[in-house]
């Protein structure tokens, strides 16, 4: 079917405090986003697994109506929705073709917090 490159890509940032998903072309213009505080959950609640897949869920949902189908899955942060935002994409009726991991890693750049 699809060259690699043209299929549609699902970014997934996966914050301590949140998970926001967002589907693009591959020409990165912006088909659907969400996160999990626009589906409702509030506070402590927006960092849980089942939020991410809710919000998974909800987006597979809004890409489908636009005509995805299958996806590319690139993953950024270590969230606790980082697993669970990608198994509500497939609950959520999309075709998974990859999964990239392209967390920012410091090559020793600035400070980090104090560890509590």
């Amino acid at each position: 079917g699809k060259k690699f490159e043209e299929v549609p890509i699902v970014h997934v940032k996966a914050t301590y405090n949140n998970t926001h998903i967002q589907v693009t072309t591959s020409e990165n213009q912006s088909l659907v986003r969400t996160s999990c505080g626009t589906e409702g959950f509030k506070n402590i609640k927006k960092s849980t697994a089942v939020a991410a897949q809710t919000a998974g869920i909800s987006a597979a949902a809004k890409a489908i109506s636009k005509g995805v189908s299958h996806v590319r899955v690139v993953v950024k942060g270590l969230g606790p929705g980082r697993l669970s935002a990608i198994k509500g994409l497939t609950m959520g009726g999309l075709e998974v073709v990859s999964i990239t991991d392209n967390t920012p890693i410091p090559h020793n750049g600035c400070r980090p917090r104090k560890a509590r």
